[in-house]
């Protein structure tokens, strides 16, 4: 099996992520116009519920396996590796099977009583059998990453996208004449053959080589797999313990905005306004950046592993530094553009720019998160999920208290709430690297967070300067297009000259490659 480099494990990733977002975007659009906004309704009240019995079901083992078996195969040991994966894959298509089951009993009553309409029922009862397609998808997908060959789970993602948007149009307008809801199950049931055919394509991927024999000798090297579990749920349960309490401040989050702003006076109708704007305009243009750090986090823990596997601390400390530097890079041209194009921006996707004040206030603190997710994989990777789940208790709890406190003062209003969000972000991400510092002495190199200053003070400076040019950029989209190409040109420049990429990590991708 072709082992890949970190940069190149994490490029293959990066590429995936923007075919894949690109090709989500468009089976969006096409969802939306077959169904309207009560199919899209029905189609998104019922994901959440799938999204968290999934996250449930996999118990975070793709990230212990990928740890586990980049340790394994460090040291060429093939029957703890078939070991991993066999009792990967014992849990979770034990727990899958348990999962489906409950959702399609429950899911009457999930539909008419928490969702309150019962026409949810079809769509969740129809995307059931995904669970156990998922949950085969991310042991080979954990299994693909330890080996650190990322090609079979990118290629795997772009498939799934090319089957959804291929059946979905199929599906909808078949099922359509019989109801929206049933319609809305066709959209489901195209997503569970994208994941089929995307499963078959990494099972095929994972007998070519056969290195791995799941079939042989199944239950005796899972009755062997005790050791194994406890070393897998090490990792998994606190992985598990981050995700749950992600989606458990996602769900507490509206409720504690709307409830602090009527505390300060503001009606429901105008909090659930500000809240939008918050959470639909200002937040996804924040997080745009995250699927590049997403990928070099993918690609760094079995990097991670292998290294301390082999007791590297230089290559494990030198592995963090560079994914920090690459995903501070991406992340720092995004918070100028938002911060000095923040009303064009805004009204050229929206039509309005009433959500630029969130832009101008939270972009420079998100250049915290932009790095904080290569921290929690090396944690994880270092056998430290559990302090990174204690973090992420820690920043939910301050986010809450401050959101409480600043959200409920009239001077500061829905302001308040998006200060919560800083606090949580940058409180995250130093809980990180102090955990980091004390158990490996890692720490950014000094002259690295003056250069982090540099290259954002020059660009900003720029990117304000190129806008003096043309002060009215209303309905100027090609001349502001252009202003961007600009503005992205010399960011790279100062990539290389402040050496935020070198030569030496460009080589390692094929295209630079010296022949």
């Amino acid at each position: 099996m072709t082992k890949q480099s970190f940069l190149q494990g994490a490029l293959i990733l990066i590429v995936a992520g923007m075919i894949t977002r690109f090709m989500g975007f468009i089976n969006r659009i096409v969802v939306a116009r077959l169904m309207g906004e009560e199919g899209v309704g029905l189609y998104m009240m019922a994901l959440p519920t799938l999204f968290l019995v999934m996250t449930l079901t996999q118990f975070g083992l793709p990230v212990a396996i990928s740890k586990r078996v980049a340790e394994a195969d460090a040291q060429n040991d093939q029957h703890r590796i078939k070991k991993i994966v066999v009792v990967s894959l014992a849990i979770t298509l034990t727990a899958s099977i348990v999962f489906t089951a409950i959702l399609i009993l429950v899911a009457p009553l999930v539909a008419s009583t928490l969702l309150t309409d019962e026409r949810v029922m079809v769509p969740l009862i129809v995307i059931s059998p995904i669970i156990p397609i998922a949950a085969m998808s991310a042991v080979l997908r954990g299994y693909f990453q330890g080996k650190q060959n990322m090609t079979p789970q990118s290629v795997a993602q772009v498939i799934e996208q090319i089957v959804r948007i291929i059946c979905v149009a199929v599906f909808i307008q078949l099922l359509l004449p019989y109801g929206v809801e049933y319609a809305a199950a066709g959209a489901m049931f195209s997503v569970i053959l994208g994941e089929f055919i995307s499963l078959l394509y990494m099972v095929r991927k994972f007998k070519r080589k056969r290195t791995v024999k799941v079939r042989n000798n199944f239950f005796r090297v899972l009755s062997e797999g005790k050791q194994t579990a406890k070393d897998l749920f090490s990792i998994s349960l606190p992985t598990l313990g981050s995700r749950m309490i992600g989606s458990f401040s996602n769900f507490l989050d509206p409720i504690l905005v709307v409830q602090s702003l009527a505390i300060a006076g503001v009606t429901a109708t105008v909090a659930t306004k500000q809240y939008g704007e918050l959470t639909g305009y200002a937040m996804p243009l924040l997080f745009l950046p995250t699927f590049i750090t997403s990928s070099l986090s993918i690609a760094l823990v079995p990097s991670i592993a292998e290294a301390e596997a082999n007791k590297q601390i230089s290559v494990i400390h030198n592995r963090i530094h560079q994914s920090i530097r690459i995903s501070f890079a991406s992340g720092a041209i995004s918070t100028v553009v938002l911060t000095v194009f923040a009303t064009e921006i805004l009204t050229y996707m929206y039509g309005t720019d009433s959500a630029s004040k969130f832009l101008l206030l939270m972009a420079p603190f998100f250049l915290f998160l932009y790095i904080q997710a290569p921290l929690q994989s090396a944690l994880q990777a270092l056998d430290l999920a559990r302090p990174a789940m204690w973090n992420s208790l820690i920043g939910m709890g301050l986010k809450f208290i401050v959101m409480i406190l600043f959200a409920s003062n009239p001077s500061f209003g829905i302001l308040g709430a998006a200060m919560a969000i800083c606090v949580s972000v940058v409180i995250v991400t130093l809980l990180h690297l102090a955990v980091l510092k004390k158990n490996i002495n890692y720490m950014i190199p000094f002259i690295d967070f003056v250069k982090m200053i540099i290259l954002v003070g020059l660009t900003f400076w720029i990117g304000y300067s190129l806008k003096q040019f043309i002060p009215n950029l209303d309905g100027q989209i090609f001349i502001f297009g252009t202003l961007l190409i600009a503005l992205l040109s010399i960011y790279i420049l100062l990539l290389f000259i402040l050496k935020f990429i070198t030569k030496q990590e460009l080589q390692q991708i094929p295209l630079f490659r010296k022949k």
